[in-house]
């Protein structure tokens, strides 16, 4: 079969691989139908993500046909339409079992890593390194998928095959941002990042109550898309003293809650940029918490901020004292998506939540080199590419 492999840092090539194959009873094959870009893979291709390897499928965001199942699946059948959670969980976990299915413990087979690098284990996740797993990537034409009755789920007749590919990913981690942030009725949400993690948390904050939204971003198309899609306020970082301009908003206090949907390539205006920029080239930090740095202090005393984007390791300068003596409540993860994923599919299914917008390049596999170089370098306002197998 086809799949894009990861070659080397920004170097991707669609190559032949084996076809996958059902290694255990409760395995699923699904043909990928539909399968997109996260902004989580850029940092994989930056080599900032540790374990990758020269051959590596990517990808983690996907739809499919079902096409063969092992012998103790019982949820799915060939033939079944389903959307397939990026986190692979086990369902019998105690974290998995208490909802925190990115701590999985059984499904990551390769813990070692992640033991050393951060003192834990979690849970694997489809083409993000040996890291976390090891497994084979969604850009390719299939994949094989564990603990397919926990972590595939089926579509609604009524939904489309755009809308439901980004209840794999995208808006399962933004809806958790607004819901383990605890957004309530009422509250002023800042969310910083207009990709589709940040359109998903701003979305999520305004479906569970938010009087007001606020996104952040400097590029103007995604901030038109937030605006027109999402309905969110928005404020061009480039341009104005975010900080500075969200006290103006609240009336002096800051936001209730903070959402960081950006990650360790953020970028920010301020004199320290080019300082991070150099350490983190050099090897002296893996990661720039930029974004991160920046909800801390704008947020209230006494709130919340969620970090959505991912990290990969250490961070100079973060604002331990502001948190500390803020009162804040800084909580962060990998998405819980199978708690959320039945949810929002009924409310994709019901036109509440509108996800399809994001799908703004729409190409072959042979092609998706060069949808990650758009992705990328936000070539052609693209704010989600995505790849069709079969096309």
């Amino acid at each position: 079969m086809k799949a894009l492999c990861w070659q080397g840092v920004d170097e991707l090539s669609v190559e032949r691989v084996p076809d996958p194959e059902i290694l255990n009873a409760q395995d699923a094959i699904v043909k990928v139908t539909m399968t997109g870009t996260c902004g989580s893979d850029l940092h994989l291709l930056g080599g900032y993500i540790p374990a990758m390897r020269a051959g590596d499928v990517i990808g983690h965001e996907f739809i499919g046909e079902v096409v063969d199942v092992g012998s103790e699946v019982r949820r799915h059948r060939v033939g079944d339409r389903v959307v397939v959670c990026s986190i692979i969980g086990c369902g019998r976990c105690w974290h998995c079992e208490h909802d925190m299915w990115s701590l999985c413990e059984n499904s990551n087979v390769k813990p070692g890593v992640t033991d050393q690098v951060w003192g834990g284990a979690t849970a694997g996740i489809f083409g993000f390194s040996h890291a976390l797993g090891g497994f084979r990537g969604s850009h390719a034409e299939y994949v094989r998928v564990p603990f397919a009755d926990e972590g595939a789920f089926a579509v609604p007749d009524g939904v489309d095959d755009v809308s439901a590919l980004f209840a794999s990913d995208a808006a399962p981690t933004g809806w958790m941002g607004a819901d383990l942030g605890g957004v309530r009725p009422g509250d002023v949400v800042a969310v910083w990042g207009c990709g589709g993690v940040g359109q998903m948390a701003a979305s999520a904050a305004i479906l569970l109550g938010a009087d007001r939204v606020i996104a952040i971003d400097k590029y103007p198309e995604r901030l038109a898309m937030t605006e027109r899609h999402v309905g969110a306020e928005t404020l061009d970082y480039s341009r104005t003293d975010v900080i500075a301009e969200l006290k103006e908003r609240t009336g002096g206090r800051g936001p209730d809650v903070c959402i960081e949907a950006v990650g360790l390539e953020a970028d920010s205006t301020r004199p320290r940029r080019l300082y991070g920029k150099a350490k983190q080239r050099l090897g002296l930090e893996l990661d720039r918490p930029f974004a991160v740095r920046e909800a801390i202090y704008a947020c209230r005393t006494g709130g919340s901020v969620f970090i959505l984007g991912v990290f990969a390791g250490l961070s100079d300068g973060f604002p331990l004292g502001a948190m500390m003596n803020k009162g804040l409540t800084v909580r962060g993860a990998q998405q819980h998506g199978h708690r959320y994923i039945p949810r929002l599919l009924d409310l994709i299914d019901r036109g509440e939540l509108r996800t399809a917008h994001l799908a703004t390049h729409t190409m072959s596999l042979d092609q998706a080199p060069r949808g990650y170089d758009m992705f990328k370098n936000k070539k052609d306002g693209c704010v989600r590419a995505v790849f069709r197998p079969w096309a």
